[in-house]
C-alpha cells in the first residue's frame, strides 16, 4: 500500500526535485525524489532478497545523520518492516540490551560506533547481516552504498501495509530498566504531518535538520513532513553551529528547528556576526523554555522570528505551537494545541482544572503512537481509561488557552513542603547579563527535604560571583524560591538533542 511508500508517491509528483542534501559528507551529495526512490528500491530489494525481510521484521540503525538513514527508512516503508532507530549515546552492554530485546534482522552502523557493533552483533543471534556506512567496519560487515547498489531498482511496495502498523521505534527514557521503543505509526506519521502543514511547514520549503535521527525530532518534526510535502532537507552529521550558519544561507532555507541550547550555540560561533539569516521564515524552539534575551538577540542581530514549540516522542511530535508574533507577548508559553490535538490541566484526581492553576498536562488525539515495543500493558500506565495520554509534565494555561510547561514532574524540587520549580529559576537567571546556559537542579537537604542548586556556564569574558547572581536571583523570586548555592562549570552536559542532563548533574552533585 502505497501509505508506507514515500518516495514512491514523491517520484511521481516531484521526480527532479531536490530532496535531501548530505551536508555532513565532504562531497556534500544532492539527491532529488528519483534518485532517493531509486535507492529506497535498491535497498529494499537487496533486504528482502539476501536477508528475507519482511512485513514487521526489525532493522536496527546505530548512526549519525546522513541519507544512509533516510534510505533505511523509506526501504522499510515499502516492505512494511520497522527501522529501529538506536540512541548511539548508549554504552554497548545498553545497546545490546534494546537490540536484543527488538530482534532485528539487520544492524546498519557508523564507524564511530563499530565497536558497539562488534559486541553487539557478538551477543544478539538475531542479527544475520550488518552494513557499515563508512570505514572497514567489522568482521563480515558489508559496505553500505556497495550493498545498495547491488539491489534490483524495481519498485518495491508492501500491498497489506495499514495506516495502523508500526513504520519505526523511536526510544524513550524507562523510568526502570531499558529504553521503550514508541512504535511509531504511519497513522501517527499522516496526522503529525497535517497538523505540521497547517500550523508550520509550506510544501516545496527548505530546512537543516540539527536533530540525531534517532530521536522524534530528527525524524518526524520536520524531516519527514517535509520530504512528504515535496521540501528539501538538508542534513548535518552532527550539530556544529558554524556549519549549521553557512548552510542556512547557501541553501536559503526558510525555517529550522533546536533547542535553546543550540540557539545560544549558534550566536557564540564564529560566522555568527557575518551569517546571512535573511531567508529564515522562522525558528522553532522546544525541548525547554527560550529565553527572552535569546529571542531579543535574534531579532535585534538577525531579523529571525521565533515560533516555540513542544511535542513528544509518544505524541505528536508536534503538539502545540506559539505564533511568532506572541513570542514575547506570550513568553515562555508553548502556544496552542496544534489543530487535531486536544489537551487539559488535570489535577492528582484527574479533574480538569480551570485557568492558572497547576496541573499534569494530558492530550488526546489521533497522533498518539500506538504503545510500546514488547510491553504490550505499558500504555496503561500513561493512558487512562477516557483514553488521554498522561505526559508527566506540569502545567498550567491562562484565559486565552496559552499553555505554559511549569516543570517535569520529576524535576519539580519540594522544599519545606513548597513546590519549586526549576525551569522558572532558569528564566530568572537567564536575565542577568552574563549567564549563558544553567539549569536548577534539587540536592537532599535534612532540614527542608530538598534545596536547588544552580549550575551555571558564564558567558565568554563575563564574569558573576556565586553571592551575585543569588542576590540577583532574590531581586525577581520568592526567598523559598531561591536556591541555596550556585556551581560555575566550563560547561554543562547535554543529550545528541541538545537538552541539559539534568540527570547527571543530580548525579554529579549528590
Amino acid at each position: 500500500m502505497v501509505i508506507g511508500d514515500t518516495m514512491g508517491r514523491r517520484a511521481i509528483y516531484s521526480p527532479d526535485r531536490l530532496a535531501v542534501v548530505d551536508a555532513g559528507k565532504a562531497a556534500r551529495p544532492h539527491y532529488t525524489y528519483r534518485q532517493m526512490n531509486e535507492r529506497a528500491n535498491r535497498l529494499a530489494n537487496w533486504l528482502r532478497d539476501t536477508v528475507g525481510l519482511g512485513k514487521g521484521d526489525r532493522v536496527g540503525i546505530v548512526a549519525h545523520d546522513g541519507v544512509e538513514f533516510l534510505d533505511a527508512f523509506f526501504a522499510c516503508g515499502k516492505l512494511g518492516a520497522i527501522l529501529a532507530c538506536y540512541n548511539w549515546r548508549m554504552h554497548w552492554r545498553e545497546l545490546a540490551q534494546v537490540v536484543g530485546d527488538t530482534t532485528p534482522k539487520v544492524l546498519i552502523f557508523s564507524d564511530e560506533f563499530k565497536d558497539s557493533a562488534a559486541q553487539v552483533t557478538a551477543a544478539v543471534p538475531s542479527v544475520t547481516h550488518t552494513l557499515h556506512i563508512e570505514g572497514e567496519g567489522i568482521p563480515g560487515s558489508r559496505h553500505f552504498e556497495t550493498t545498495l547498489q547491488a539491489g534490483a531498482p524495481d519498485a518495491v511496495t508492501c500491498e497489506t501495509l495499514e495506516a495502523e502498523d508500526t513504520a519505526a521505534l523511536i526510544f524513550t527514557g524507562g523510568t526502570t530498566g531499558l529504553p521503550r521503543g514508541a512504535q511509531i505509526s504511519y497513522r501517527m506519521i499522516a496526522w503529525n504531518t497535517l497538523n505540521t502543514l497547517i500550523h508550520d511547514i509550506l510544501p516545496g520549503e527548505t530546512t537543516v535538520n540539527l536533530f540525531p535521527m534517532f530521536h522524534t525530532g530528527g525524524m518526524f518534526v520536520y524531516t519527514l513532513p517535509l520530504l512528504i510535502a515535496g521540501g528539501t532537507v538538508v542534513l548535518v552529521r552532527r550539530f556544529d553551529p558554524a556549519l549549521v550558519l553557512d548552510l542556512i544561507e547557501t541553501y536559503r532555507a526558510d525555517f529550522i528547528g533546536a533547542v535553546p541550547t543550540m540557539y545560544q550555540m549558534l550566536t557564540q560561533a564564529p560566522n555568527w556576526a557575518k551569517a546571512d539569516l535573511s531567508s529564515l521564515r522562522f525558528c522553532t524552539s522546544g525541548g525547554a523554555p527560550l529565553p527572552v534575551p535569546l529571542v531579543e538577540q535574534f531579532g535585534r542581530e538577525k531579523g529571525v522570528r521565533f515560533k516555540q514549540g513542544f511535542g513528544m516522542t509518544e505524541f505528536g511530535p508536534g503538539i502545540f505551537a506559539l505564533a511568532p508574533e506572541d513570542a514575547i507577548r506570550k513568553a515562555g508559553s508553548i502556544g496552542r494545541p496544534n489543530f487535531f490535538v486536544d489537551a487539559r490541566i488535570v489535577d492528582e484526581h484527574n479533574r480538569p482544572l480551570p485557568p492558572n492553576q497547576i496541573g499534569e498536562l494530558v492530550l488526546k488525539g489521533p497522533s498518539f503512537c500506538s504503545g510500546y515495543f514488547n510491553l504490550p500493558d505499558a500504555l496503561a500506565e500513561v493512558v487512562d481509561e477516557d483514553g488521554w495520554f498522561h505526559t508527566g509534565d506540569l502545567a498550567r494555561c491562562d484565559e486565552e488557552w496559552y499553555f505554559y510547561i511549569v516543570d517535569r514532574k520529576k524535576d519539580m524540587i519540594i522544599s519545606g513542603g513548597e513546590n519549586v520549580y526549576p525551569a522558572e529559576i532558569e528564566q530568572a537567571l537567564y536575565r542577568h547579563p552574563a549567564v549563558h546556559q544553567c539549569a536548577v537542579i534539587g540536592l537532599p537537604d535534612p532540614k527542608w527535604g530538598e534545596v536547588g542548586r544552580a549550575c551555571v556556564v558564564l558567558k565568554p569574558g563575563a564574569s558573576a560571583s556565586e553571592e551575585a547572581l543569588l542576590a540577583f536571583l532574590r531581586e525577581h523570586l520568592a526567598a523559598y524560591k531561591v536556591p541555596r548555592s550556585v556551581v560555575f562549570l566550563d560547561a554543562l552536559p547535554v543529550s545528541a538533542a541538545g537538552k541539559i542532563l539534568k540527570r547527571e548533574l543530580r548525579e554529579r552533585f549528590s
